[in-house]
């Protein structure tokens, strides 16, 4: 099988395509035919040894895939060679073939495309973990998302419409709240030309929002914070911008508002039902049409070290799916 590989820590440009020996399961471990897998930003930093998890190398990026299961273990019992499935895999999805375990298998139904399917997990799953386990987030509350066209963002603006809230997409650009508005973002606020946090209290009649989801960090965190409700939510997705915010605590205080981490990567080893059910959600909503996960660039095993480059950039709209 090919695999695109990182074999020691460096830029996009370092990633190689290779051949490797096909993999036999084990135990509880389900070989994969992978038909599509999808990047995320976290990608450009686990190649540099500075995100969370550093793998042992040679490994492969991407952390999430669909296709039709290849072979499995003996001990597996909830997947069968030739059934449809999506799963989580932390890193390794970029190759032809890849080993999961059983239970970080999930069906795919029929109307819900391979591409789309791949492209579900990481975005929608951290977007929907975030608004229903950590925010609470009720029908008719108001949210704003801050880097509003990204594939974090665009999830964002969908899950919050679903559930209900009114959504207010935060961008740089007029080109960035259109990709927004196209996904059922209500109001739009691009803070290259306006403040922040004026700006969203203005369109909350002075109230503030109630709930932030913030994947850019940076300069905007705090804007933000102050721009909340009171008992706000404020969500700390990532940190795009590259900075790490401080925030002063007494406007928590002030505002009785909660500051909650979504570690969505622990949360699905902790809480494994959840993240099935979550996951699960997430595809029946894609199958009867509720949402669709924007695919931006669909490129190959060659392509990826160019595609996770532009993710680097911040110049990715929507999700980028490979296709080995």
């Amino acid at each position: 099988m090919r695999a695109v590989l990182s074999h020691t820590p460096g830029p996009p440009s370092s990633l190689v395509v290779e051949e490797l020996p096909d993999p036999s399961p084990q135990g509880d471990e389900v070989v994969i035919r992978v038909e599509a897998a999808a990047l995320n930003f976290f990608d450009t930093l686990i190649i540099r040894d500075r995100y969370q998890y550093k793998p042992e190398r040679p490994f492969s990026p991407g952390a999430e895939c669909s296709g039709i299961v290849e072979a499995v273990g003996p001990d597996v019992t909830r997947v069968k060679p030739g059934d449809r499935v999506c799963a989580y895999c932390t890193w390794g999805a970029c190759r032809e073939l890849v080993v999961v375990k059983d239970r970080d298998c999930i069906a795919v139904p029929d109307a819900v495309s391979s591409d789309e399917a791949a492209g579900l997990i990481v975005t929608y799953g951290t977007t929907l973990h975030a608004f229903k386990d950590r925010a609470g987030l009720k029908e008719g509350e108001s949210v704003a998302v801050l880097g509003a066209s990204g594939g974090v963002g665009l999830a964002a603006v969908e899950i919050a419409r679903i559930m209900g809230a009114r959504v207010i997409a935060c961008a740089s650009s007029a080109e960035k709240l259109d990709m927004a508005r196209q996904y059922g973002a209500h109001d739009f606020l691009n803070y290259s030309e306006e403040p922040l946090k004026e700006g969203l209290k203005s369109r909350t009649d002075g109230k503030g929002v109630d709930v932030v989801y913030d994947p850019v960090g940076g300069g905007f965190a705090e804007q933000a914070v102050r721009a909340t409700a009171w008992l706000g939510r404020f969500l700390v997705i990532g940190f795009a911008a590259g900075d790490i915010p401080k925030l002063p605590l007494n406007l928590v205080l002030l505002k009785g508002c909660d500051v909650c981490g979504v570690f969505w990567g622990d949360a699905v080893t902790r809480d494994p039902d959840g993240h099935r059910a979550n996951v699960e959600q997430l595809l029946n909503w894609c199958a009867d049409g509720q949402l669709k996960p924007h695919i931006g660039q669909i490129v190959s095993l060659e392509d990826v070290p160019d595609a996770i480059q532009t993710l680097a950039d911040r110049k990715a709209v929507g999700k980028i799916i490979v296709r080995p």
